[in-house]
């Protein structure tokens, strides 16, 4: 017991010795870093200028807008009927100067399809816009036969295919389209439209 306690006198003497050592040198250090600076003086402080962050551009919200009234307006559901041509037991378009095998090889898909839109749950405008957007796309590029899927409308109120009518109507109004034709039972029927775009080659417009 004692030796312990005399072990531990002279380990807190030890520790005694280490700080006080310490605190000396730390005063000459103190007293060496102030003759050091004896003849420096502080300069003077000034006002800084933070600059501001730089605001963000402004989103072209009216210029959206425009676009999809534009889109809106070209596209009318009150175009007349007198565009669809009957060739057979369903309604077809073709432009003038286009001959009837061009219907007759869309509809038995001659054309490969190579995009296509599913304009299932949109409302009208929606599909509108939606299509609008899908065509232009298609033709930039290069696509030439496009399905566009509308549904039968078995699940629209009273089991009206609105969309049906309206894609057809919209499809006629646009420059892209030189026909289309209702797509096969085996390729969906009544509920789906094959398209065949104008080409942006002009050499491929009569193919």
């Amino acid at each position: 017991m004692r030796q312990a306690l005399q072990e531990q006198r002279r380990a807190e003497a030890v520790a005694q010795a280490a700080r006080e050592a310490a605190a000396v040198d730390a005063r000459r250090a103190a007293n060496e870093f102030r003759h050091a600076m004896g003849d420096v003086t502080p300069l003077a402080t000034t006002a800084r200028f933070t600059p501001a962050p730089a605001s963000p551009p402004p989103l072209p919200f009216k210029r959206w807008e425009d676009d999809k009234a534009v889109l809106r307006e070209s596209l009318s559901d009150e175009y007349g009927a007198d565009w669809l041509i009957e060739t057979d037991e369903t309604l077809s378009y073709r432009r003038s100067g286009l001959g009837q095998d061009v219907v007759r090889n869309l509809r038995r898909g001659q054309w490969v399809v190579g995009s296509q839109i599913d304009l299932h749950g949109c409302r009208v405008d929606e599909a509108r816009e939606a299509l609008s957007e899908f065509l232009r796309d298609c033709v930039k590029r290069e696509v030439r036969c496009v399905r566009v899927i509308h549904g039968k409308g078995l699940g629209s109120k009273n089991r009206t295919p609105v969309l049906k009518e309206k894609v057809r109507r919209w499809l006629v109004q646009k420059e892209q389209v030189l026909a289309f034709v209702e797509a096969r039972d085996v390729d969906g029927g009544a509920g789906v439209v094959l398209v065949l775009l104008r080409s942006r080659r002009a050499e491929d417009v009569a193919a």
